[in-house]
């Protein structure tokens, strides 16, 4: 920011920024194109870009689509921010999932998921670990903690979603090797 400011050069923050959402949007409306008879999407919440382009493309279009979030359990500031109806800053981030380790959460994609996104459910480690571990083996994916949380989730509430059309976002890859081995040998 303060290069931004000497040098007089835009910033753009990672999730303050509104020219961010249409790009991050793009992905979900793909996903739309592809399967308009969606029931359900579950989306990973870090600072929040992608669950509120979510919420945004899917309520759009279709009001009766659920959005459900994702969050780490020992980060969940836009889960606590949902739930008591303001901004909650935990001043944490205990979660092996990098892309979702967010002390807190930020005004404009809270502005947005208040009272549009359907659910957030946070998942463990663990959780995370198991769902790296079965995307593996079961679809040939290599995903991070983070890419991993959306399955985390769905495993969660697998009984609830039962003969509904689910999607999963997989939002990533970088996997220390160690990590991915981990998950393999011992979920």
């Amino acid at each position: 920011m303060k290069m931004a400011d000497r040098e007089g050069l835009l910033f753009v923050h990672s999730t303050n920024e509104p020219l961010l959402y249409p790009g991050v949007g793009t992905m979900h409306l793909e996903v739309i194109e592809d399967l308009p008879d969606v029931d359900v999407v579950i989306n990973p919440i870090g600072g929040g870009s992608g669950a509120s382009s979510a919420v945004v493309v899917y309520k759009s279009i279709n009001p009766s689509i659920k959005v459900v979030g994702v969050q780490a359990e020992g980060a969940p500031s836009v889960y606590l921010s949902l739930k008591e109806g303001r901004l909650v800053s935990t001043g944490y981030a205990r979660t092996i999932a990098e892309g979702l380790a967010t002390a807190r959460a930020y005004e404009l994609p809270f502005s947005i998921l208040r009272g549009r996104i359907d659910d957030v459910i946070l998942v463990s480690d663990d959780e995370m670990l198991r769902a790296i571990k079965e995307l593996a083996l079961n679809a040939g994916q290599v995903a991070e903690p983070a890419g991993a949380a959306a399955l985390a989730a769905a495993m969660k509430l697998r009984s609830q979603l039962m003969g509904k059309k689910v999607v999963v976002m997989v939002t990533g890859g970088n996997i220390d090797p160690e990590l991915f081995m981990k998950a393999l040998e011992n979920y």
